[in-house]
């Protein structure tokens, strides 16, 4: 018998009927002032969507915004789908920031109609220039979301963030604004910083073997190569050929170290590394960087600011001279 077309529908696009069930509760729970759990204390309520962005709007929204971040610590936002308390939350919202640039690919179709229904959706990497942006190889048209790889391109998204805010609250704007040209002074010393420690790595051993490819923005402000297993998106699985081909690499290269990352799975990257031996070679796998979400409170890579120090730590202990 064939199949219903509502159930063929579940079936083949499991996002958009998952939205399309929600989206209507959602928006019912803020008609009716449904509790959602956040304070009614006069603060502007935001949503963001990752830990990186989330810890953007808290330091440009100071004491006047309440943020809520979807995903926690160590998420990996490209395979992310929205629950039922995400929906409710973000069409309860003030505000909903996300990273953009196709980086919550599973939650495109959600935001867009959150967006479509009169919800505040504001993309804070979008706000970088094209001609700043590295442009996709596997999917034609798009470009690397990764950017807060590279501090000096995150200013963007502090200005971003602070034109939001005063749009919703121009009696704040001064606040947002000032907060805004803190985190961009932050954001100089920051980079002026990293210099410093990776002055460390020799350029010779200039090479980042990592999980997936989310380092390139930082490869190209700090000099590096980089190679990751995976595409931009870790929504598509590494294969065999995948793997001997960055084995190969690694051994030409005599890398003595790679990297595993925390918000994805080790198992492939250990795959390399066992294709490595096989092939007569060695290489470690150093302190897990933290790429597309921060770590926990007692990580010490709970903020933008500390993940990137962390990782250069980890970069200058596995590559550099010893």
């Amino acid at each position: 018998m064939p199949t219903p077309t509502r159930f063929r529908l579940w079936r083949q696009r499991p996002l958009a009927a998952l939205t399309f069930l929600l989206l209507p509760l959602a928006l019912f729970a803020s008609g009716c002032g449904t509790d959602t759990g956040a304070a009614d204390d006069g603060r502007i309520q935001a949503v963001a969507t990752t830990s990186i962005v989330a810890d953007m709007v808290r330091q440009i929204g100071g004491e006047h915004v309440r943020v809520q971040a979807l995903m926690g610590p160590n998420v990996d936002p490209h395979v992310y789908r929205p629950s039922e308390g995400d929906v409710t939350r973000m069409a309860t919202a003030d505000v909903v920031f996300t990273n953009g640039l196709h980086l919550e690919g599973k939650m495109g179709e959600a935001l867009e109609q959150l967006g479509s229904r009169g919800t505040v959706v504001r993309a804070i990497a979008e706000a970088i220039p094209d001609s700043l942006r590295r442009e996709s190889v596997t999917y034609q048209g798009s470009y690397d979301p990764h950017v807060w790889m590279n501090p000096l391109l995150w200013i963007y998204a502090a200005e971003e963030t602070a034109r939001a805010l005063a749009d919703l609250d121009p009696e704040h704007a001064a606040d947002y604004q000032a907060n805004a040209a803190a985190a961009v002074d932050s954001l100089r010393a920051l980079d002026a910083d990293l210099r410093q420690r990776l002055s460390a790595i020799p350029e010779s051993r200039r090479v980042l073997v990592t999980a997936h490819d989310a380092f390139e923005y930082f490869g190209r402000a700090y000099d590096f190569r980089v190679r990751g297993l995976q595409g931009l998106s870790t929504a598509t699985e590494a294969g065999t050929a995948d793997v001997q081909d960055l084995a190969r690499f690694v051994t030409e290269q005599g890398l003595p170290t790679m990297f595993v990352e925390t918000s994805v799975s080790e198992r492939t990257i250990r795959a390399v590394q066992e294709a490595v031996r096989a092939r007569g070679g060695t290489v470690e796998l150093g302190e897990p960087l933290y790429s597309d979400a921060l770590g926990g409170p007692a990580s010490g890579a709970d903020t933008h600011a500390g993940m990137l120090r962390h990782n250069v730590d980890a970069m200058v202990d596995g590559l550099g001279d010893s």
